[in-house]
């Protein structure tokens, strides 16, 4: 069990910080005593939400408004990030573009928009970061993707190829790292009952016959995302790095087809 001061004076930058997964990752950081920076690309308001939360709740945070698909953008984030906090100890990459369309139906330019958000800024703002925790001999970096890099869906094809991406990124990252004190880790969410995961099924019965063929036939919650999250970055998984945790109450497990 995390003691509620197991991240006390860490600095922790979570990417995609607005709402679900990022959001709640956030709030467990602040909880357990982090100084959480929480970034966006477009959604203000729904910032401030988290940022009130993490406030009310007595902790401290910072908002910064970046798309992490933009390199000068995330150099810029990181400066900002650098002055807010003595460290960025932790850093989650959260932020993601989805895509739903058909393997036919996606052209270069919407291929380019995914790969720049989900592997391209990650792979960059996660270079910068390293460079700070390899200076000071420590380090944990998370990222998230999904069930979706090997038991994918129609309608996928590119979000599901930059979460394998993400996959093999997080194992060779780790290699290069683990000399530096640098962990690197990724989650693996499975069906997470966010906003952008509903947004995915076309009714409610779709979604109720997604949810029914869940090991437990219910959604996971945000923050069993973030419990993970948290688990991973904290000294408790001190000897871990280079793997894909799955959350996913077993869905990865079962065999495919009705029950």
């Amino acid at each position: 069990m995390l003691d509620k001061r197991a991240f006390a004076g860490k600095g922790v930058l979570v990417t995609g910080a607005s709402r679900g997964i990022g959001r709640a990752t956030a709030l467990a950081f602040a909880q357990h005593g982090a100084n959480v920076i929480i970034n966006y690309r477009a959604d203000e308001d729904s910032a401030r939400e988290t940022l009130e939360q993490i406030q009310n709740a007595g902790g401290t945070g910072f908002i910064v408004q970046t798309d992490v698909a933009d390199p000068s953008a995330v150099e810029r984030m990181v400066l900002q990030a650098q002055g807010l906090v003595s460290s960025i100890d932790v850093l989650v990459n959260n932020a993601a573009a989805f895509n739903r369309s058909s393997f036919l139906d996606v052209n270069l330019e919407d291929f380019d928009v995914s790969f720049n958000t989900n592997v391209r800024g990650v792979y960059y703002l996660s270079q910068l970061i390293a460079k700070g925790m390899v200076q000071r001999r420590q380090g944990s970096i998370i990222h998230i993707s999904s069930i979706l890099a090997t038991l994918t869906i129609p309608q996928r094809s590119v979000y599901a190829a930059t979460k394998g991406a993400i996959e093999s990124l997080t194992k060779a990252m780790a290699l290069d790292l683990v000399d530096f004190g640098v962990r690197v880790n990724a989650i693996a969410p499975g069906l997470i009952g966010t906003e952008a995961m509903t947004a995915g099924f076309g009714s409610d019965t779709m979604l109720a016959e997604m949810e029914s063929h869940i090991p437990g036939g219910k959604f996971g919650r945000p923050e069993d995302t973030a419990s993970a999250v948290m688990f991973l970055a904290s000294d408790l998984a001190r000897y871990i790095t280079g793997v894909i945790l799955p959350v996913d109450m077993g869905l990865s497990a079962r065999e495919a087809g009705p029950v």
